[in-house]
Parts: structure tokens; sequence; C-alpha cells
């Protein structure tokens, strides 16, 4: 089983966001991150969008991971989400996203961090499986796609 089964569960598989911008979707995902970890949507909004900041976490290909270091948080989260419409996500290939995995770490996450993000990547960079992800419509579907072995 893949380490993001344990971080992202089919309750954090996000569908059909009315969002229209990355902060929107931002505030989204802090809003649900309070309810199921009591996490501050103000901390949560603050590091994502400080992270973009650095540079867009677009990847091309519809694909984004934002990620964001927040303190008190215990362990790693995902966060699914694909908005009813692509969003600007000022990705290298100037086009819009539609599938946004969003991973909150620890503040002191490093190594961890880093492997997430890594695992996130080659799976993005995998054809078939995008091509899967646009395909499932279910947020069980998609966290099976997730937690199967790469």
């Amino acid at each position: 089983m893949s380490r993001l089964a344990d971080l992202l569960t089919p309750e954090n598989v996000l569908l059909d966001l009315d969002v229209a911008n990355k902060r929107r979707l931002f505030e989204i995902i802090a809003l649900e991150s309070e309810l199921r970890y009591d996490l501050t949507p103000t901390v949560t909004v603050d590091s994502l969008l400080a992270r973009e900041r650095l540079g867009s976490t677009g990847l091309g290909q519809g694909i984004a991971i934002p990620h964001g270091r927040i303190r008190g948080l215990d362990r790693a989260i995902g966060f699914f989400a694909r908005p009813k419409a692509p969003i600007p996500f000022e990705a290298p290939d100037n086009q819009p996203v539609r599938d946004i995995f969003v991973l909150l770490v620890p503040e002191a996450a490093t190594d961890e961090h880093l492997q997430i993000l890594s695992e996130l990547a080659q799976r993005f960079s995998n054809r078939s499986f995008r091509d899967a992800l646009t395909a499932a419509t279910d947020p069980k579907a998609i966290h099976a796609l997730f937690s199967a072995p790469q």
C-alpha cells in the first residue's frame, strides 16, 4: 500500500468544488481541515499562500500539488480537490489545473515531506494514472488510485 493511503481518506476527496481561484480553494481546504483536524483556517491559508509566493506548485498537464507547513500539526495530511471547472495556477504550461493534491505537513517535517512530494510527482507523471484519475468520479475510487502500489 502507498504512503499516500495514510494521508488521504475518502472524506478528504473534495469533488466539484465551486471555486474560481487558488485562494478560494485554499479557504475551502482550510475550513475542511478545521472541521476534521482542528487546524486554524487562517494558518492553513497563510501557509499555502506563502508557499505559492515562492513559486507556483502547478506542475502542468492540469495538476498541482500545493503544500504548506502547519505549526501544531502532528502528522502529514492530504486533500484531493477537483474544482467544477479548471482554475488558474500559474503552471509551467500556462494551463489551468483540474486535479489538485493539497499536502499539509508538520512545521518541522523535512525528509518525510520531500518523500511524499516525490511520490506524488511520480504518480502524476504517469499518463495512465492521470487518465484513471480524470475518469474517477467518486471519492472512494480516487482514494483507491492513490492507495494502490506504484
